[in-house]
């Protein structure tokens, strides 16, 4: 029998660590599993504060995720302005935005009827 110290990560929690790691906050789940018609299972939500930061946070997701998973994304876009950078992981799409486009877009409220699950920020 083989022990194993390190945690077993799910997805999501490699994209909320890499969030993170550029200082991303106001991350949030959205759970869309149970709602038809949705455009995938679950959205992860963020803000950066500006267009260098939003970049960078979208930056780091695709990287940390090529390197711990060998995962790509089917598709990404938003860099030519970076005000809002969605990258698509099939079933989870990552939103990466800045605070005033997340505020116009509000797909937290567009998505009301799903289960919402904010994640605190760390400072």
């Amino acid at each position: 029998m083989t022990e194993t110290t390190a945690k077993e990560t799910t997805l999501q929690d490699d994209i909320i660590e890499a969030i993170r790691d550029r200082k991303g906050r106001g991350i949030t789940v959205l759970d869309l599993s149970q709602i038809d018609g949705a455009a995938a299972n679950e959205f992860i939500i963020c803000e950066g504060t500006s267009n260098m930061q939003v970049a960078a946070i979208a930056d780091s997701i695709r990287d940390y995720l090529l390197e711990h998973r060998g995962k790509k994304p089917y598709n990404y876009d938003g860099y030519r302005n970076s005000e809002w950078i969605v990258i698509d992981y099939g079933d989870t799409l990552v939103h990466v935005f800045q605070r005033e486009t997340r505020q116009h877009y509000n797909l937290e409220e567009l998505w009301s009827d799903a289960v919402v699950t904010e994640i605190p920020d760390l400072d």
